[in-house]
């Protein structure tokens, strides 16, 4: 664990004094899951239910935030188990899927989620074209149901294919109505109706927070981590958590602390518990 500077390890401190108030929101691919070729491979890293559950002690609710559909995250992250345990202990799970398109939470245990935004269909109707003109046919195609999400991860040049691709799917996206989120070797075309950012002030207003830990890796995460600023102008303890990788560094400048990968995410948030833990004691 790196802090940026003296102020984000003051953030730290000001943040376990009031870990019991406070929410904890975590990205899922990246932050949770390592990054893999395959993103229907992309399993919980086997240390987090475990941390998870014990950190669930000490704060008011956990939320997983991320662009992956609901579902997705819940039978990869194996996260409707650690609802039951959450559960038990009297506390409560978030799984906020689609950049909030989608709710799950381990006390209702039922999915709500919003209409495919128009413009998507005729979006993936233009997109084969797109990614001939860009040689990127054989690019992943991942339909989310709200969102559509093009990977170049498998391609033999996957930077360079992302580059082609990028413009040409900005302004494909852009005819149909929708918005562009770039990420690590992967380009998400969905409605412009929420981001993370969005979530994080929603559950900081409706639980009552006065605190709010966030951990991401990519720019996806870049809007929850802007909304922590203004929390924390508004007088919230506040941590922005940087999953960092050799790949992705977008989130560092914006950071408090600086982790390397899942396994640098959850050695933080079990130290978060413990010293949680010793204040409360």
């Amino acid at each position: 664990m790196r802090f940026s500077s003296v102020e984000g390890e003051q953030r730290y401190q000001a943040l376990v004094r009031v870990a019991s108030r406070s929410v904890v929101g975590l990205d899922f691919d990246g932050t949770l899951s390592p990054i893999v070729d395959d993103p229907t491979r992309a399993h919980i890293h086997p240390d987090a239910p475990e941390v998870l559950v014990d950190l669930a002690q000490e704060v008011a609710a956990i939320a997983v935030i991320t662009g992956r559909p609901a579902r997705q995250a819940l039978d990869l992250g194996g996260l409707e188990e650690v609802g039951d345990a959450l559960d038990a202990a009297g506390k409560e799970l978030y799984v906020f899927g689609q950049y909030g398109n989608e709710r799950w939470s381990s006390r209702h245990r039922r999915i709500v989620g919003a209409r495919p935004p128009r413009g998507l269909a005729t979006f993936e109707r233009d997109l084969p074209r797109a990614l001939r003109t860009a040689g990127a046919s054989e690019a992943y195609v991942e339909d989310k149901g709200l969102a559509v999400a093009v990977h170049t991860r498998r391609l033999p040049d996957p930077e360079g294919a992302f580059d082609r691709l990028l413009p040409s799917l900005r302004a494909l996206a852009d005819r149909h109505g929708l918005v562009l989120e770039p990420g690590r070797s992967v380009i998400e075309v969905r409605s412009a109706g929420s981001h993370k950012g969005m979530v994080v002030e929603r559950l900081a207003a409706d639980l009552g927070a006065e605190g709010f830990l966030f951990a991401g890796d990519d720019l996806g995460d870049v809007e929850a981590f802007e909304a922590l600023e203004a929390l924390g102008d508004g007088g919230l303890a506040t941590l922005r958590v940087c999953s960092a990788s050799d790949e992705q560094s977008a989130l560092i400048a914006l950071s408090d602390v600086v982790v390397h990968g899942p396994a640098g995410v959850l050695e933080l948030l079990g130290g978060f518990a413990a010293d949680a833990r010793a204040v409360r004691r």
